[in-house]
């Protein structure tokens, strides 16, 4: 019992100190990075989705200087309305957003009338500004809402052009009521061949950056048998410091992209030598390791919000500027991501089967004890998968941030579930098995946009991941053995 406790001291002081490594970079950044990037207020419905804000009088007069919010699925930002135009921002895809504003920031002479709600639902669709339009002041009578999918508004307020408004879906708030289509009731509207094929797109943007995170989990699980639950924040760890990167130092894009993954793959270093090797040492079960990742995967959650708050961030400010490649409309960053993406998921691939390492750490995730009889030694091919491992992940969340506009503190929370259904399906271990789940799960994702309602879109990837797991538990490409 003596020799037991200064081991128990030494191993919680390991801890302690992987964490604060892993803490140190975005701990000095905090001060700066509170000044968040104000939001683009222009947005350009051009392949991407965006929601407006307009308060009118009973004169149909812009009123400006009053604060709201647009927030949905994850996102949120706050904008400013001004007397000259709607101000509309860019919205992270297809979906419903709720619009409010704050009554404080009303003119004393220009209020809400009495009963009306200071919110509006809107769906917001690709290729659209869906507007919410609040009426307030004097001579405004009956509580109700605009709130329109359209490509031009006129000056009071109400949707012109965008095509065909159907269903029984509207937001309320002021004004008249115009019904809209929510976005993913097909039984609304009709679907087209474009329309499939445009989905296709995107949902091969979704699955290469998935990918990228999904491979370093799986070689981590094949290397060690570690399910990493923590993994996901290394992917909000990745936007956080590409967000740092160009907007508080002031770094280029192709500058910045090697930076984060340099300081991503640090805190992979920094956690392997902390807590992964002497937890091994130790003889530390898998279960018990596991807990360990979920208890890192908490702490690095609120340190992350504890940075950034709970507010949207966007890596590039601006609008993206889009590009049409065989049918499909994706912004040029998301086609450069893609493409990113794709090379080094090639380049994974070349390293695993061309490169001595590679080989070396397909014989520890096969037999570590028969690698180690050959002369290789597993702590350090155990170490070049955690570095590589988040280094990927780092990359991944800083392309997500760019390709989809704004990230938040849950982007890594949001995106677990979905990397460890992608690994599952494709076949534990495999780092080729992750990059086949995950183009699966962003087509299934993307694809039943255009059938179900778009908040359901993950509990259908993960349908189909239980179907197939019904047929083929090993997962698309994986083995026998690894199961039980």
């Amino acid at each position: 019992m003596t020799t037991d406790r200064p081991n128990r001291r030494t191993l919680w002081r390991r801890l302690l100190t992987a964490l604060a490594v892993a803490a140190v970079p975005a701990v000095l950044a905090a001060s700066p990075a509170a000044a968040a990037t104000p939001p683009a207020t222009d947005c350009t419905p051009d392949g991407v989705a965006c929601v407006a804000v307009l308060v009118l009088d009973a004169d149909n007069a812009k009123i400006p200087d009053v604060h709201a919010t647009i927030s949905g699925d994850g996102f949120s930002v706050d904008v400013v309305t001004t007397a000259d135009a709607p101000v509309s921002v860019e919205v992270p895809g297809a979906g419903t957003y709720t619009v409010a504003i704050d009554p404080a920031t009303l003119p004393a002479d220009k209020q809400l009338p009495q009963g009306t709600p200071s919110s509006a639902t809107v769906s917001g669709q690709v290729g659209s500004t869906t507007r919410a339009a609040f009426r307030v002041g004097a001579g405004v009578e009956a509580p109700g809402g605009t709130a329109s999918p359209s490509g031009t508004a006129t000056d009071d307020g109400a949707a012109t052009g965008g095509g065909k408004k159907t269903g029984t879906d509207t937001g309320t708030a002021g004004g008249d009521t115009v019904a809209q289509t929510p976005e993913g009731d097909a039984s609304q509207r009709d679907l087209t061949i474009g329309q499939v094929w445009q989905q296709v797109g995107s949902g091969l943007r979704f699955g290469l950056l998935l990918a990228l995170a999904s491979i370093g989990l799986n070689l981590v699980f094949g290397t060690t048998g570690l399910s990493n639950f923590a993994h996901g924040e290394q992917v909000t760890l990745g936007a956080v410091f590409g967000y740092l990167a160009i907007n508080t130092w002031g770094l280029p894009i192709w500058l910045a992209v090697p930076v984060t993954l340099v300081i991503c793959g640090a805190t992979g270093w920094a956690q392997d030598a902390g807590i992964w090797k002497p937890l091994r040492r130790r003889g530390t079960p898998v279960m018990q390791a596991m807990i360990v990742t979920i208890g890192l995967s908490i702490a690095l959650q609120f340190l992350i919000q504890m940075i950034i708050g709970g507010r949207s961030l966007r890596v590039v400010s601006g609008n993206p500027v889009p590009l049409r490649i065989a049918g499909i409309t994706l912004s040029q960053a998301s086609w450069i991501s893609m493409a990113i993406a794709a090379v080094c998921i090639v380049g994974i691939a070349l390293w695993l089967t061309r490169t001595r390492i590679g080989r070396a750490t397909r014989a520890v995730s096969d037999n570590p004890a028969l690698a180690a009889a050959t002369g290789i030694d597993p702590d350090t091919i155990i170490r070049v998968v955690w570095v590589m491992s988040t280094a990927f992940a780092g990359l991944s969340g800083i392309l997500v941030g760019i390709s989809f506009g704004s990230f938040n503190w849950s982007l890594g929370m949001q995106l677990l579930l979905l990397m460890f259904a992608a690994v599952t399906l494709g076949g534990l271990g495999t780092a080729f098995g992750a990059l086949v789940g995950s183009i699966l799960i962003g087509l299934v994702v993307e694809l039943s946009n255009l059938v179900i309602p778009s908040d359901l879109r993950y509990a259908s990837a993960l349908v189909i991941l239980i179907l197939v797991l019904l047929v083929r538990p090993q997962g698309i490409l994986g083995r026998r053995e690894r199961i039980g």
